[in-house]
């Protein structure tokens, strides 16, 4: 197992991570928690070589994905970078990527309940004002669980906040910070229920968050 104790704090900068290769040819992956070898609970950064395929198979428990950068694909569809995925529990599919991707992928960790298949293309949909001078884009909410993505302009201080249901966020550009570090592009943090923090940054700053999903036990 890897990083399976949600009552623990995570901070991985996933540049500093060596690729893992999967079993599909040309699919690598940075690993960032997993129940087991292939199957269960996992959160990888997975890499797709041009070219690059997995056979047809089921998603128990969901599937959801950010691409990073490239075009990801299946037989539904092309998936350019900032398109947000989600494929409900027992959905099935065949991806692929013609001219290779990066991607943020979480697996079976959908409530079977939650059968919503959402596809977002980022690049196109709606900022929203939020709290302060932040600007969020809502991608999907299922009874406590929230993900979306936030855009903090330079400068920006959100209030001290804990975080029923935990956190978790991947930075996709410029530097996220708090009292317990400073987190580049690209590093992944984890936080469990109720941590508390006080965020801000000193650039212009765009992260993909989760909140509500963790265990509060």
């Amino acid at each position: 197992m890897l990083n399976m104790d949600f009552s623990q704090r995570v901070v991985i900068d996933t540049n500093e991570l060596d690729w893992v290769a999967s079993p599909a040819a040309g699919v690598e992956r940075k690993p960032l928690a997993r129940a087991e070898a292939e199957t269960g609970h996992a959160t990888s950064i997975v890499r797709y070589a041009p070219g690059a395929k997995f056979a047809s198979h089921l998603h128990p428990y969901g599937e959801e994905i950010l691409v990073l950068d490239g075009v990801f694909s299946d037989e539904h569809g092309d998936y350019p970078a900032g398109t947000y995925i989600r494929n409900p529990h027992n959905s099935k599919h065949a991806p692929f990527s013609e001219q290779g991707c990066t991607i943020l992928v979480k697996l079976y960790q959908f409530d079977v309940e939650d059968q919503t298949t959402v596809r977002i293309d980022t690049n196109n949909a709606e900022w929203l004002p939020g709290q302060g001078n932040l600007q969020v884009m809502p991608l999907h909410s299922y009874g406590t669980e929230h993900v979306a993505l936030v855009k903090w302009p330079a400068g920006e201080r959100f209030v001290p906040h804990r975080h029923a249901g935990g956190e978790e966020i991947l930075v996709l550009s410029g530097t996220f910070i708090d009292e317990h570090g400073r987190y580049p592009a690209g590093t992944w943090l984890r936080s469990p229920h109720m941590s508390a923090h006080f965020p801000y940054v000193e650039e212009e700053t765009v992260i993909w968050v989760k909140t509500g999903h963790l265990p509060i036990e």
